[in-house]
């Protein structure tokens, strides 16, 4: 994997955006210690290497209704990359699936689904339950988000390359 080429203002650029993705980009300027024209040299360049893949609200979720979490761990049936594909393909598909993991474990994929309330999650399920693939789904609710998401630590993976 190639490694990040990020400097101190690239670092600066992604934590103040991270931060508040509506930052101007005289503001974004100003508080990273440039004037405005490299600036928004940097955050182009950023953008189009795929730093920054693009600027996003984020919505509360139980303002909006979707106060019910769950994390699904679904096992394969078989483990062939037809089977995979066709289940991730089915996912991709279901709007209450918000993120979809495959991961090492017992459960081949890790599943993160928001919705209004459980009588929606029945409906969920079944859907889930006729995907052919599956042999197994285990679901876990949460009852409290303790971290939310987060910023990336990159101050952190900028520190561990310089260490190599």
């Amino acid at each position: 994997m190639p490694k990040p080429k990020l400097d101190e203002f690239d670092i600066k650029i992604l934590n103040a955006l991270q931060a508040d993705g509506r930052l101007t980009n005289v503001e974004l300027a100003e508080i990273i210690g440039l004037s405005p024209s490299p600036c928004l040299r940097r955050v182009k360049r950023l953008e189009s290497e795929g730093y920054i893949e693009g600027y996003a609200a984020k919505i509360n979720r139980s303002k909006i209704g979707l106060s019910v979490t769950a994390f699904v761990e679904a096992k394969m049936e078989r483990h062939t990359q037809k089977d995979a594909d066709n289940f991730e393909k089915t996912i991709r598909q279901l709007p209450h699936v918000l993120s979809c993991h495959l991961i090492s474990g017992r459960p081949d994929y890790l599943l993160e689904v928001v919705l209004t309330n459980l009588d929606q999650y029945s409906v969920v399920l079944k859907t889930l339950r006729n995907i052919p693939q599956i042999q197994e789904l285990h679901s876990s609710f949460v009852l409290a988000v303790v971290k939310p998401d987060s910023h990336l630590p990159l101050n952190f993976a900028a520190l561990s390359e310089s260490d190599e």
